[in-house]
């Protein structure tokens, strides 16, 4: 990645413009079955429509937070590389009582009620498929509404790498220090520089959890094979994915 980066929005557009055609997310859900994989392009656009959305859907301002009550999963990584995009805070797991807005997941509809802003709900299910017949009351139904928004996209005011852009487990992180630890650990896990590819079964409750399973991948260059459920998978289905998916680094 470029030394000049000082967002993670930054690192998602130098790894589009270096390679956008290399897989950067893979990810199982093994009590479904579901695998998805995602190419640096096709996750830049699903982030720059998710990016519009904040933008022009919810009218979104830079510094205004937004209550992410998802698990580690593609969709949530979506989430937090377009709140870089637009200079929103995510805020995983956050209070949504005392949010702007807020986007859940199935188990946490009923909590994320307490949020007076704009709500989006994602039903999770293989290919972010919508809810039927409709989502949640008081919720918008993200599957439904991100198609429409542009494939590109502009913030209105450029984004402030000092400001918050990251809270995870109560610690506020601004953009250019999720960039500086996300350099780190990349270094630390050896994915600086050399494409490699990291498995995380890891949550995204905490920096390490985020970080190997988005951040840490994205700042060194290489990729994400995200793993939700990884507990319902044997030792020896585990050996042979990372054989299959030329892992290089695992943390769970």
């Amino acid at each position: 990645m470029n030394a000049t980066d000082r967002t993670p929005a930054d690192l998602l557009r130098s790894a589009l413009a270096a390679d956008p055609a290399r897989p950067f997310v893979t990810f199982y859900d093994d009590a479904t079955g579901e695998r998805v994989e995602l190419s640096v392009a096709t996750f830049a656009n699903w982030v720059a429509k998710t990016s519009n959305l904040l933008q022009d859907g919810m009218s979104a301002e830079p510094g205004e937070r937004v209550a992410l009550l998802l698990p580690a999963h593609w969709q949530t990584a979506v989430w937090l590389l377009a709140c870089s995009s637009v200079g929103v805070v995510a805020d995983l797991g956050g209070d949504p009582g005392s949010a702007d807005y807020v986007v859940a997941g199935p188990g946490d509809f009923e909590a994320g009620l307490a949020c007076r802003g704009e709500r989006y709900a994602l039903s999770l299910a293989p290919l972010g498929r919508r809810f039927v017949p409709g989502p949640p009351a008081g919720y918008a139904d993200y599957a439904v509404e991100v198609p429409s928004f542009g494939d590109r996209f502009v913030p209105y005011a450029p984004v402030d790498p000092e400001g918050t852009a990251l809270v995870v487990a109560g610690e506020a992180l601004s953009g250019a220090e999720v960039v500086e630890r996300a350099r780190g650990d990349a270094g630390e896990l050896g994915l600086s520089g050399v494409g490699g590819r990291l498995l995380s079964g890891l949550g995204y409750d905490t920096w390490g959890g985020v970080s190997a399973g988005l951040y840490a991948p994205l700042a060194g260059g290489g990729a994400v094979v995200l793993c939700r459920n990884l507990g319902e998978l044997s030792e020896g289905a585990l050996a042979a994915r990372v054989g299959s998916e030329r892992v290089s680094v695992v943390r769970r």
